[in-house]
């Protein structure tokens, strides 16, 4: 019989997948598309308007993502069911923590992001 991942199972990681991309479009996401040229630094100044806004979205999104996550595998582990798609899952909620990790990050530390841009100074340790 073959499984199929139900859009229940699927959930937590595009949860995931979508916090990081709220959380990225503050700072990481602006950056990325500068460094390949697709974009101005004009996209960074737009989307740092909205850091208040979507920085904590992805974070509590994120942490809602790990919720259902614990959810469905106490679900399975009471009920018996096998969890279908669980290392997709976990693979993507890691790279989400990742990416949420470092727009955290760029926010928290400014003179990386004027670093990473090629605009300030390599920032250092005091």
């Amino acid at each position: 019989m073959p499984s199929f991942v139900s859009a229940r199972d699927r959930l937590p990681a595009l949860t995931g997948l979508a916090s990081a991309i709220v959380a990225a479009s503050c700072c990481l996401l602006p950056i990325a598309l500068i460094a390949v040229g697709i974009a101005g630094a004009g996209l960074m100044m737009t989307t740092m308007r909205y850091q208040v806004v979507t920085l904590p979205l992805g974070v509590v999104g994120l942490g809602a993502a790990y919720w259902m996550y614990a959810r469905q595998r106490r679900h399975c582990a009471r009920v018996g069911c096998q969890f279908v798609g669980q290392r997709a899952t976990q693979a993507t909620l890691g790279l989400a923590t990742v990416v949420v990790f470092v727009a955290v990050l760029l926010v928290t530390f400014p003179s990386w992001t004027a670093w990473l841009l090629g605009a300030g100074p390599a920032p250092h340790a005091h």
